[in-house]
């Protein structure tokens, strides 16, 4: 779990992210208690989505575990009615201004799920196993959706922009390879690229775990779960420092 947060505090965490998306694919009001967070969500970037938690957190203070099990079931019932109502690919607006297919917001809420589900096994002692499968989709739906879509705000930072182009192919084990290209700051989704400057191969539920700090790319590595290479695979962590993930 996030370092502070107790069991809890995790699956509030996770049904206000329900209720958010149910809220986005009905086009209306979360039904969560506190201000308004309309201004808050469009606000938020990768950098201020611990901000954003802890204030929802703070005027969300249900914390009875079977009380909000029953509410995440209920929210995700209604998410998957209403998605199957309107389809996959109709868009929703999203943090920052950021845009994303249905299919997308799906797969966000199913890798919050997983990654916090892993949390919770591990503190207590218990086995959680994240299907490579549905790992996958966080980056193939929700990743490539919300970049093809349009980001917005979502990844504005403060830092210098890189000049050029650099093209980074990733590769699962479960999904054909995509490739991003970061051109003087934008990012891209573009036809494979034969020869691209980073090449990266990777176990879909290691790197899920990897991109939010649950698993160091250096074990990921030495277990055989991730490699990089290419003409430019020092250039990585470049890339990686505009498409990052909330510390």
């Amino acid at each position: 779990m996030t370092a502070h947060w107790t069991l809890a505090d995790t699956l509030a965490h996770l049904v206000s992210v329900s209720a958010m998306d149910v809220a986005l694919i009905r086009d209306a009001a979360p039904d969560l208690p506190g201000r308004p967070l309309g201004d808050l969500l469009a606000a938020t970037t990768v950098d201020t989505v611990a901000d954003m938690n802890r204030r929802i957190l703070a005027d969300f203070t249900e914390r009875d575990v079977p009380t909000l099990g029953a509410r995440l079931r209920s929210d995700v019932d209604e998410l998957l009615s209403a998605a199957s109502e309107i389809g996959p690919l109709p868009q929703v607006s999203w943090l920052g201004g950021a845009r994303l297919p249905v299919a997308g917001l799906l797969a966000h809420l199913l890798n919050e799920l997983n990654i916090h589900a892993w949390d919770i096994a591990r503190a207590t002692g218990a086995r959680w196993e994240i299907d490579p499968r549905d790992a996958a989709l966080f980056f193939d739906l929700f990743l490539v959706g919300v970049v093809r879509c349009g980001y917005g705000r979502l990844v504005d930072h403060d830092g210098p922009v890189r000049p050029g182009r650099l093209s980074v192919t990733f590769r699962s084990t479960v999904s054909p390879a995509v490739t991003f290209v970061l051109t003087d700051g934008l990012v891209t989704v573009e036809d494979p690229d034969p020869r691209p400057d980073v090449r990266v191969s990777y176990d879909p539920a290691t790197f899920g775990l990897m991109l939010f700090g649950r698993v160091s790319r250096v074990r990921a590595m030495l277990a055989g779960k991730l490699s990089v290479g290419g003409r430019r695979p020092w250039l990585l962590p470049t890339f990686m420092a505009t498409m990052r993930m909330p510390s």
